[in-house]
């Protein structure tokens, strides 16, 4: 792997992949409309390039992607909630963005096709999930992230272009956001509580999240770019395989519990990370309260 995209670049889980992508030596290329993505975040040695992927003629992505090995896809409109509130550009970002890019990497015959799919597709699930459990989108993201698999899958057969798919299950890590309308729960309640504020937690708090470190996530990814096994459009769930409630999650950071709206969202996510580790020799190494307690110290 010489040469990479990595759209979403600017963000959360995309500057930490960016980062280590440039560890290695790789040249890469972010595109990003800074919509949630900051500047801040942005690998100096990275080229960089303000684009929205739903409004980009695909001509144009197919030529960002000119002797690019490796695409990773990042790039969307994230979390469930606000899905179901804005379902037009929630679609036009996370279907018709990810249905452009597959076209562009077919134009440019890239090698291999990467797309950051969510545990959202399988819904409220039985637990520990597997890959092959019946998928059962509750909100539109989640509904577009299994669109999104299913075209891949679709382009690997028809098109042989190289593609798998990561369901990450609730990662978390630095960069998360403070602020904005896409904060995370962990980064949610810390501003409530930096603010003196009870933490307001949705439903009883007794829903269950497997919390998986950035840092395994990206490791992930790379596991599958550096892989010589031929996807064909394969689906792994990337999560920590345990998961606390978020009840106990408010606890661990030493917060006071409020209770607010109640949501539509799964009861439980726990992944069932074999496949992973099997084919990937992929295993998760984070540690939810470590990383809890250096994060609380820095606020």
């Amino acid at each position: 792997m010489k040469k990479a995209i990595v759209t979403g670049g600017a963000g959360f889980i995309g500057s930490h992949l960016v980062d280590k992508l440039i560890d290695m030596g790789v040249q890469v290329s972010i595109l990003d409309n800074f919509s949630t993505g900051k500047v801040e975040n942005v690998n100096p040695a990275a080229y960089c390039w303000k684009v929205d992927i739903s409004a980009a003629p695909i001509e144009d992505l197919a030529t960002f992607m000119d002797g690019v090995d490796v695409v990773f896809h990042l790039a969307a409109m994230a979390r469930v909630q606000p899905s179901i509130e804005q379902p037009i550009p929630y679609h036009d970002t996370n279907v018709n963005g990810t249905h452009k890019l597959l076209n562009a990497a077919r134009i440019a015959n890239v090698k291999k096709f990467i797309f950051s799919s969510s545990s959202s597709v399988f819904g409220n699930a039985s637990v520990p999930t597997t890959e092959e459990h019946l998928k059962d989108p509750m909100s539109p993201y989640a509904l577009h992230k299994l669109i999104g698999e299913q075209y891949c899958e679709l382009f690997s057969k028809i098109y042989n272009l190289d593609t798998v798919s990561l369901r990450y299950f609730n990662v978390y890590g630095d960069r998360m956001s403070l602020d904005g309308a896409y904060r995370l729960a962990i980064p949610i309640f810390a501003s409530q509580m930096k603010e003196g504020k009870s933490c307001t937690i949705n439903n009883d708090g007794n829903q269950r999240r497997d919390f998986t470190y950035v840092d395994d996530v990206v490791a992930a990814n790379i596991k599958c770019a550096l892989s010589e096994k031929e996807f064909k459009g394969e689906a792994f769930n990337i999560g920590n395989g345990d998961n606390v409630s978020v009840n106990e999650l408010v606890d661990m950071m030493g917060g006071k519990k409020s209770y607010g709206k109640k949501v539509l969202e799964p009861f439980e996510t726990l992944a069932d990370n074999n496949k992973a580790n099997l084919e990937l020799d992929w295993k998760p190494k984070g540690n939810l309260q470590e990383w809890i307690n250096q994060y609380m110290e820095k606020l």
